[in-house]
């Protein structure tokens, strides 16, 4: 007796991959498995709508485009919307809220320089925390 229906080839499809993405100030990473030819902005996507799902804090919102994807092994540039997620041959990965600017109006209706919230932004944050491992593993 058959149990399930099996599945047509996906030959012509690529392959499927688990991905992890860290959600900075989330409890732990979002696994699921993906095609290696989907798009960024459709991968973001749907983390976003896992996260959601899952009901984890902080909340983010459901708009893909105010976020942006990281691999922390291929450096600091953010991943293009339109490449595809199997281009690096990495697995992991970290979603990050774009930043907005902040401006205050002066009495005299001209704009002030940016104001920042908080003590810096997550690009310190990131770098500080990859010198951090690279000083500590080259004093032994």
């Amino acid at each position: 007796m058959l149990l399930y229906k099996p599945k047509k080839n996906q030959a012509g499809k690529g392959n499927r991959i688990l991905i992890s993405i860290t959600v900075l100030g989330s409890a732990g990473p979002i696994r699921f498995v993906v095609n290696e030819e989907e798009l960024v902005a459709d991968v973001i996507d749907t983390a976003l709508k896992s996260y959601a799902r899952e009901g984890r804090l902080p909340v983010l919102g459901s708009d893909f485009s105010n976020f942006v994807l990281y691999c922390p092994t291929a450096g600091t540039e953010a991943l293009s919307p339109w490449e595809t997620i199997g281009a690096l041959g990495v697995r992991n990965f970290m979603l990050f809220k774009k930043s907005s600017p902040v401006k205050n109006a002066t009495e005299d209706g001209k704009q002030s320089p940016m104001v920042r919230k908080g003590a810096g932004s997550w690009k310190a944050w990131f770098n500080k925390s990859v010198s951090r491992k690279i000083v500590s593993h080259a004093a032994y």
